[in-house]
């Protein structure tokens, strides 16, 4: 079996108009607004440049009812880029993907292959013995266990399962399509690519059970850095995933513990030095900071 790698992400929620942000700064809200359309320019170049065989987006690339074309089109013209070099994209619709009239209104480029709604579909990589399952959303609200509905795994083959998910029950987060790391694991996959939880997370090594979190930070509860998962395969396994951020704004709430102080000045300097900290961490990304 071939060596590669591949870029697995979710929850993209391209089109997030912040309007709650945008009552209280709008230049602000534009500029989170941005943010989101360049974090997913961030992952095709993260693509191109570790030259990954596919990338995996496991749901709501859109933002719900979300009507501006112009934001498919540009999905679009970022797609074709890797197209252009190569690569597959392989996605799903998830729960905000369905109520979208975007997505009903964009021919996807030749490069992009989407997991059907009525049943689960398996789509093959002949040459590097990989073999993808999926299934989309079909509404907003799925209660059924998507997992159980896939089909058992290929031998000899790399198996990827693409589901967006509560798995677990994932709190505060929607119970669409609940299933367990159980249910999972007797599909007898060797990674699971989920979405549908904005946080990154680990649920399984074996089989590897990843939520990449959402690319970019939509609001104050989503705090800290915000990315995908690069995964590497070599004679059939997977190695540990590794992170890349790829987040061009950032959300972070910080507690502050000024008991004790007494002075105006030693206060600002104690706040000074957390922001500072953060901001190094950043780098050059906007930061919105809650202190509490």
């Amino acid at each position: 079996m071939a060596k590669f790698s591949f870029l697995h992400a979710a929850d993209l929620h391209l089109g997030s108009s912040f309007e709650g942000l945008s009552l209280k700064d709008e230049e602000l809200a534009r500029r989170f607004a941005a943010a989101s359309r360049e974090a997913f320019h961030a992952l095709v170049e993260a693509a191109l440049s570790e030259k990954v065989a596919f990338v995996v987006i496991a749901g709501d690339i859109y933002e719900g009812e979300w009507r501006d074309a112009s934001i498919g089109l540009f999905f679009n013209r970022e797609v074709a880029r890797l197209d252009r070099a190569g690569i597959g994209v392989f996605l799903l619709k998830g729960n905000h993907d369905a109520e979208s009239v975007v997505t009903k209104s964009i021919t996807l480029p030749p490069n992009v292959r989407e997991f059907p709604t009525r049943a689960p579909k398996s789509f093959e990589i002949a040459d590097l013995e990989v073999v993808l399952h999926g299934r989309s959303f079909p509404d907003r609200a799925v209660g059924e266990n998507y997992a159980l509905t896939y089909p058992a795994a290929r031998p000899g083959w790399f198996n990827i399962g693409v589901l967006h998910t509560s798995c677990t029950g994932r709190p505060p987060h929607d119970p669409y399509a609940p299933c367990s790391v159980e249910d999972l694991a007797t599909r007898g996959y060797q990674y699971w690519a989920l979405g549908h939880v904005h946080t990154h997370e680990i649920l399984s090594r074996d089989p590897l059970v990843v939520y990449p979190g959402n690319l970019q930070g939509r609001s104050i509860r989503e705090t800290g850095p915000k990315g995908a998962v690069l995964v590497e395969v070599e004679d059939g396994v997977a190695r540990e995933p590794r992170r890349i951020i790829l987040d061009k704004a950032r959300w972070e709430r910080i507690e502050i513990d000024l008991s004790g102080v007494t002075e105006e000045v030693a206060a600002l300097a104690r706040i000074d030095e957390r922001l500072g900290n953060i901001a190094r961490e950043a780098g050059e990304r906007l930061v919105a900071t809650r202190i509490e």
